[in-house]
């Protein structure tokens, strides 16, 4: 199929009223302020409906509003309009239909210049002109509307109308004769604009980084330092997040708070400052392509052209992180081909399925993922409920630009998915892929959210095993993780041997022998599961003293078990490793999966007869023996007295934030500067007054200090985050910082309280206790109705497609592929989804 431009002026349109050419001018000048040209900025959708899949190929063809941009099909259009009163929309039409083509064409001048006229179709029995047929190749960019019509026995044809509302009077395209000129710009501009999903593709907004100058002749110290693949924590503090690996000496170091919630107490720089080793990896970043780079001395990002050099200094194989163990690639390993087949049932016919509920996804590049969730979640009557059979309410109440708002292009796809109006062609996920990327606040479908169906609370019980004193915390899930135990496997004897051939044949470069993959019982991995682990650096309040790491002696066990069963219980099995050479690997195993799951005996006890809980002390608080004004970190005052703020309020913000840096300060000022003694001198407090001003020292009974109140709400946390992250951390700010990572649910029954706040009396709201975490409990007896599997050797590649348990048969869903399955693969998913059986 050859694509063509616009055709403007096709007769046929959607029956609007058509103007006579005086009446043209007259109607559009009440409309003319609402007219815009678009700008650089602007994202013009004309490929698809903001509320639905309808496209310039859906039969009423597609409306763009010529002051937002945004598209709507003809079920949408009225809406927008009732909304906003926009009235002039450009109506855009493809009319595909079975061609004859020759090959020839001509130049044909038109009015606004010279253009090409190909000659379409020509039917033999008709004895007419070929400018019938024609079609004008305009000086637009055709619609990019990704048409799934790749024969040579279709050809389209482009109509662009304008359309007013609400009498639908219509105005053909193009009409410069006619047209204001303020009209005819802002129409080219809208047919020659660019799709907004190529601008939004995050390749396009990569920054070039520069090459570090340090890079070529960086020294690295023969130390002997080995760099584990896990485990990493900074030398100088108990952080496990945000850490960087100096490249000249290997020190793992915290880096700067940075508001992205990647914490740190910025010992890299300070190491940096000590000692002057000028670049830095940060660690979890590392790729074959590449990982983050900075260099403190030139204070910006880098490149290290030679990192994988200076990597491999410290034990860290980069270049084949895409490698297996034997430092092939998946397309290199054909034992591997067989795991593909065998998930995508290669070579079984499949019965393909289109309908309600058999609607595929078009693969966006890197969508299968997604896509394969999104099936699985739809097939959940909580979701459908919250947001197909909430449809008309969502996008009534949509906000202007429904393309950006989570709630709408959710019930946009699943009524995508489920209303069957889209089996051919598929539907394609690229708006709610980019909402999923921006959306940071979790969403609420009126009183109820209905991921709380895969929520369930888990009873950790901690024993300090030198004291047998225990204690019991609670915490909030959504999904069961159950190791690989790969010491259980039934065919140990097999795997064994197959270890031995492969590796003859790999030496000997003969073929690889037939794959043996590695069968572990079900029941070993919930045992796993189930079995208490070590637990590094607990602060025993028994002891006083912290376990393995700081003290030997001291040993602590953590337990898990639920406290309640979700009504749709997600296991996820642990698949994805990395080994001690930092490749990443993927246990190839088969797990005998039940369809039937009874997981009753891990319900959760409490406190048990005879046991005796640990103390409820928290741990010592670290005071300074001298807090003298050397503590302050005066290069963070300098930043901000730069800024223009007065010296001594710098001071005090990098005081009260803790020296955490000048964004954290920064933010304090915002936050304090119209007090009265903003400016005033820092007093600085004795050890007493350090222990009740600035950490807090309190009784967890009492209010926390306001100021440190008002240095956690500075960082963007909601005020009754921070009330309750101090309560429960005795007031320590460092501590409630942590606390406040640990427990994400309480973010949600913040934004509850919040909600409460703005319609009843704040003061009253402040001490009501927040609702509760929101679980259904159940039995623990479940079914399963679908999986996931990936396909490939670990998470950087590979395919995963989805199997969905439907009117009592399987299904699989590949992406827009919907087929009947035949022999669904159980054995090889990586996450699997169990309702709840009703007793």
């Amino acid at each position: 199929m050859q694509r063509r431009g616009a055709l403007f002026g096709m007769p046929g349109g959607s029956g609007g009223r058509k103007m006579a050419a005086g009446d043209i001018g007259e109607l559009l000048v009440p409309h003319m302020p609402t007219i815009r040209v678009p700008r650089s900025g602007d994202r013009v959708y004309k490929n698809e409906c903001a509320f639905s899949y309808d496209s310039p190929n859906s039969e009423g063809g597609l409306y763009v509003c010529m002051n937002t941009f945004l598209a709507f099909g003809r079920e949408h259009v009225e809406r927008h309009f009732r909304k906003t009163g926009q009235s002039v929309y450009m109506h855009l039409k493809r009319h595909v239909r079975e061609t004859l083509r020759f090959d020839f064409s001509y130049d044909y001048f038109h009015g606004r210049g010279y253009c090409q006229v190909t000659v379409l179709k020509i039917n033999p029995k008709e004895k007419s002109t070929p400018s019938r047929y024609c079609q004008l190749i305009a000086t637009v960019e055709d619609l990019d509307t990704d048409d799934d019509l790749n024969s040579d026995d279709y050809e389209y044809e482009d109509e662009a109308k304008l359309v007013i509302f609400p009498d639908h009077y219509e105005i053909a395209l193009p009409n410069i004769e006619e047209l204001p000129a303020l009209v005819t710009i802002a129409c080219d501009a809208v047919l020659s604009s660019k799709s907004p999903y190529r601008k939004q593709d995050p390749d396009t907004w990569e920054n070039e980084l520069p090459v570090s100058k340090y890079a070529n002749n960086l020294a690295q110290l023969d130390n002997g330092v080995r760099i584990p693949p896990s485990g990493w924590k900074c030398a100088r503090c108990d952080l496990r997040e945000n850490l960087w690996l100096n490249l000249t000496d290997g020190s793992v170091l915290c880096g700067k708070w940075f508001f992205d919630s990647s914490g740190g107490n910025g010992h890299a720089l300070e190491h940096y400052r000590d000692v002057g080793y000028p670049l830095a990896v940060k660690l979890g970043t590392i790729t074959p392509d590449g990982a983050d780079v900075y260099s403190f001395q030139e204070e910006e990002p880098v490149l290290d052209p030679h990192l994988a050099k200076h990597l491999a200094h410290f034990g860290i194989d980069m270049l084949h992180m895409h490698g297996t163990e034997n430092g092939l690639r998946d397309n290199d390993i054909k034992p591997r081909v067989s795991e593909w087949e065998v998930i995508q049932e290669t070579g079984t016919k499949l019965k393909p399925m289109y309908g309600p509920g058999y609607t595929g996804l078009q693969n966006l590049g890197n969508s299968c993922y997604l896509s394969s969730v999104m099936q699985a979640v739809f097939s959940i009557p909580e979701f459908q409920r919250a947001y197909v059979g909430n449809l008309p309410r969502i996008f009534d109440y949509s906000p202007l630009d429904p393309t950006q708002d989570f709630n709408t292009q959710m019930t946009k796809l699943g009524h995508g998915l489920l209303s069957g109006q889209y089996s051919k062609p598929p539907v394609k996920s690229e708006l709610i892929e980019q909402v999923m990327k921006e959306e940071h606040k979790r969403n609420r479908i009126g009183s109820e959210n209905p991921s709380d169906v895969f929520r369930f609370l888990v009873e950790e019980r901690i024993q300090c095993c030198q004291t047998r004193k225990v204690r019991y915390t609670e915490r909030v899930d959504y999904l069961m993780q159950l190791p690989v135990a790969m010491e259980a496997a039934t065919n140990k004897d097999e795997l064994i041997a197959y270890e031995l051939t492969r590796r003859e044949a790999e030496a000997n470069r003969r073929p690889l022998p037939e794959l043996v993959r590695a069968k572990i019982p079900f029941s070993a991995c919930l045992q796993a599961f189930s079995e208490p682990e070590n637990v590094d650096d607990f602060w025993s309040s028994a002891l006083q003293a912290k376990s393995a790491g700081v003290n030997p002696v001291v040993e602590t066990v953590r337990t898990s078990r639920f406290a309640s069963f979700p009504e749709y219980l997600v296991v996820q099995i642990k698949k994805f490793t990395f080994g001690l050479d930092w490749v990443p690997k993927k246990f190839d195993v088969s797990i005998d999966m039940p369809d039937l799951l009874d997981i009753n005996h891990l319900r959760a006890k409490g406190l048990q007869p005879g046991e005796e809980e640990l103390p409820d002390i928290s741990p010592p608080i670290v005071i300074p023996d001298d807090s003298k004004a050397s503590d302050i970190d005066e290069s963070s005052v300098m930043q901000l007295a730069e800024m223009g703020f007065p010296l001594e309020a710098c001071r005090k913000a990098v005081y009260f934030t803790g020296n955490m840096g000048a964004e954290v300060a920064f933010n304090w000022i915002i936050v304090h500067m119209e007090e009265p003694d903003f400016a005033e001198p820092l007093t600085m407090p004795g050890y007493g007054g350090a222990a009740s001003a600035v950490f807090g020292a309190t009784g967890l009974d009492n209010q926390p200090p306001e100021e440190i109140v008002a240095i956690i709400t500075s960082m963007g946390f909601h005020r009754n985050q921070a009330i309750q992250a101090l309560r429960a951390t005795n007031n320590n700010l460092e501590r409630a910082l942590d606390w406040i990572f640990s427990h994400p649910e309480f973010e949600e029954d913040s934004d509850f309280v919040i909600e409460m706040e703005n319609n009843a009396n704040a003061n009253i709201i402040s001490e009501a206790k927040p609702e509760g975490p929101r679980v259904k409990d159940g039995s623990g007896m479940y079914e399963l109705f679908a999986f996931i599997s990936h396909m490939g050797t670990s998470t950087m590649s590979g395919h995963y497609v989805c199997h969905i348990k439907k009117e009592g048969r399987w299904v699989i869903y590949n992406d827009h592929k919907v087929c009947a399955s035949e022999r669904p693969p159980k054995d090889l998913g990586y996450m699997y989804f169990y309702r709840r059986i009703p007793s």
